[in-house]
């Protein structure tokens, strides 16, 4: 299997709950920054956050080189006026993110209106300014690949910088089967265009081996799975990484 710190390197440790708190959030950020005790070779890719949290985030990784990833855009399910997905995206990036993580509204992709849903991802790249784009396509609401690869081209269309496959609050989260589709639809992006496409597998991976399957399939496309082009979106695999260790 994969060295445990590369996977850890990888992770967008995240907190999504009802319940969330400052110090929730400094917790999480302290754990990312120092996830291994005695080790500050290791360290994750990111935290991720609601985006009311993003300047206590931004606060508490100073210095680190982490990220800030906050979900926007009404997320998990992207049901409000544009108007106020592009406000929150906005403000969470004048907060302090870094990454922007938003979920595509399903209703608009499946009832075919899908020039209007690359409209709604291009404004809200706009809002995005240097912060990255990740546009979760929530597969598991998507009837097939197909489905899932015309998701991708739109959401690419629209300026995504990251596909990802999940909210984590779906039917279920990432599959292998799905991140495949998503990688061959980025690396064919960037391939024709010269842009940098990375993929996020997230939801429901929580195992050594699982995330170790994942490293391996981005391996058949990324020449190095690294950071920049790859991550995974966990709130509890880290620790199996850190028994793995």
């Amino acid at each position: 299997m994969v060295d445990p710190a590369r996977l850890i390197g990888l992770l967008d440790l995240t907190t999504l709950g009802s319940t969330d708190t400052d110090t929730d959030v400094q917790a999480l950020a302290a754990r990312a920054i120092t996830p291994v005790p005695g080790r500050p070779d290791i360290r994750c890719a990111a935290v991720c956050v609601w985006p009311n949290f993003a300047s206590v985030a931004a606060e508490s990784v100073k210095g680190s080189g982490l990220d800030i990833a906050c979900v926007a855009g009404a997320f998990p399910f992207s049901q409000a006026p544009l108007a106020v997905k592009v406000a929150e995206v906005a403000a969470a990036v004048a907060a302090g993110a870094t990454e922007i993580d938003i979920a595509i509204h399903r209703g608009l992709f499946l009832s075919g209106r899908h020039d209007e849903l690359r409209a709604e991802i291009a404004a809200m790249k706009g809002a995005c300014g240097s912060a990255h784009l990740k546009v979760i396509l929530e597969t598991c609401d998507l009837p097939d690949d197909t489905a899932i690869r015309v998701a991708c081209r739109i959401a690419l269309e629209g300026g995504a910088d990251f596909l990802k496959t999940s909210t984590g609050k779906g039917k279920y989260g990432a599959t292998l089967a799905h991140t495949r589709v998503l990688l061959e639809e980025a690396t064919a992006w960037t391939a024709a265009s010269g842009k940098a496409i990375g993929v996020k597998p997230a939801g429901g991976i929580r195992t050594h081996a699982e995330a170790s399957a994942y490293f391996e399939l981005a391996s058949e496309f990324f020449p190095e799975v690294r950071a920049e082009n790859f991550r995974i979106g966990a709130s509890t695999l880290l620790d199996d990484l850190i028994a793995a260790l």
